[in-house]
């Protein structure tokens, strides 16, 4: 652009341009703007990575692994050739992170791969180590196993789990024990309807290709025994979680120590099906599923506490990191209730989100901060891609993502301003509340 020699031109003051500068000045602007977004690139990284998950299980038929990583590795060659900097390079590295992401869920699908049932068997004998032992409400178990022997069916035919609900009271059987017993059996089923939940795609990633009820008592044909190191551990912890069940349904009876027993361990079973209808009619069934809300609400208050505790002797506050020991005492806090609680997928999700945000405190960045939301759900998709059908993850990111957002827009506001008094700082407190309810509403519906 040149300024014309007698400064502004007449019609209004505007500087005269080249009929060649306006072209330029678009494209210069545009790179400009780029330029500031740059920053926030990261946070499109979920959302191109779920891209390609989807395109996965989109796909007509299942592909080989050949076809299934060979556009990640021609994405890698074209970033490799392209300008670093450039818009080129951005649209590369989305399509390179979506390939990835396809890659990834095959992965994924083929490292869990165990036989399911092509066909119903009935009354037949089945054989094998108990994984996971769940309490029915004084009716029996829900029994996961794995399988060592299922009729007269061959290894290559034989699924590696079966998950079976014992209808009579027979003894109580703990993780590890061997077991036999008669049991009706099927394939877990597919959806009922289109668009509803899968429970044949959720029971494959949990390696269960059977799925049925045994009316007989189980026979215990060894207690415990000597299993490997993981096994042992979960048997070990799987005791625990019996044991406080027993205790809080001795210290709270009928419904109350079953909703209590559901928010420690897990154990939903001894919820009657009318308590459950009543949580789903007034939309808090969720709160029976233990995920993000009981998972901040425990490692939260861990976090608090500790520091609280430390702050107040000023000999350790002036000389340690509290607020970094506190992350740390709620790292360990969110794990132990992790194994306590059962390791269902919802907690494992909100396991690795608050450990992403305490490891923010660790290294002196902002925990609720836009990159570390999006930071979580990357992490989430690369390990465990078929998360992103998951009613909750979807509910969950939706919810926490606006409420960030506003929090980001809201907090640059505040900062402009003097401090409020007191009785404005308790009007904000309770605004809001109310906004947040309003916000993540929203943002879920």
């Amino acid at each position: 652009m040149r300024r014309a020699q007698n400064g502004d031109d007449e019609a209004g003051g505007w500087p005269e341009r080249d009929a060649a500068d306006a072209p330029r000045g678009v494209v210069a602007r545009a790179a400009d703007s780029l330029d500031l977004e740059r920053a926030r690139f990261f946070l499109w990284a979920p959302v191109c990575l779920g891209a390609g998950v989807a395109a996965y299980f989109a796909l007509p038929r299942e592909p080989n692994i050949v076809a299934a990583f060979a556009p990640l590795g021609i994405a890698l060659a074209i970033r490799f050739a392209t300008r670093r900097g450039s818009l080129a390079s951005v649209l590369i590295n989305a399509l390179l992170l979506a390939c990835a992401g396809l890659a990834i869920a095959k992965a994924r699908v083929d490292s869990v791969a165990a036989p399911v049932l092509q066909k119903p068997m009935r009354n037949v004998e089945v054989a094998g180590v108990v994984l996971q032992a769940e309490s029915r409400g004084g009716k029996g178990q829900r029994l996961t196993i794995a399988v060592a022997t299922l009729g007269s069916l061959p290894q290559h035919e034989r699924p590696a789990r079966v998950r079976i609900r014992t209808l009579s009271d027979g003894p109580r059987v703990n993780p590890g024990d061997r077991v036999r017993l008669k049991a009706t059996l099927a394939a877990p089923a597919k959806p009922a309807l289109p668009g509803a939940f899968d429970y044949a795609r959720t029971a494959w990633f949990e390696r269960i290709g059977g799925v049925g009820y045994a009316f007989a008592k189980p026979v215990i044909e060894q207690r415990g025994g000597d299993l490997p190191l993981a096994q042992s551990a979960q048997r070990a912890i799987q005791s625990v979680r019996a044991d406080i069940a027993t205790r809080v349904r001795e210290a709270l009876p009928g419904e109350t120590g079953a909703i209590a027993t559901a928010l420690i361990t897990g154990e939903r079973g001894g919820i009657s099906a009318e308590t459950n209808e009543a949580f789903k009619d007034s939309g808090l069934f969720h709160i029976l599923s233990i995920s993000g809300l009981h998972m901040v609400v425990m490692a939260g208050a861990v976090f608090y506490l500790v520091r609280l505790l430390l702050a107040a002797f000023p000999a350790l506050a002036l000389r340690l990191p509290i607020k970094k020991i506190a992350a740390l005492a709620g790292i360990a806090a969110a794990f132990a209730y992790l194994a306590l609680s059962g390791g269902a997928f919802a907690t494992v999700r909100a396991a690795i989100t608050i450990l992403i945000m305490f490891v923010a405190v660790l290294l002196d960045r902002p925990a609720l901060a836009m990159r570390n939301v999006a930071l979580s759900a990357f992490v989430i998709l690369a390990i465990y891609p078929e998360s992103l059908f998951d009613a909750g993850f979807q509910m969950s990111f939706a919810a926490v993502t606006a409420l960030v957002a506003a929090y980001e827009g809201v907090n640059r506001v505040l900062r402009r301003r003097e401090a409020p008094g007191p009785i404005r700082r308790g009007i904000e407190f309770f605004a809001g509340i109310v906004a947040s309810t309003l916000i993540a509403s929203i943002a879920v519906a």
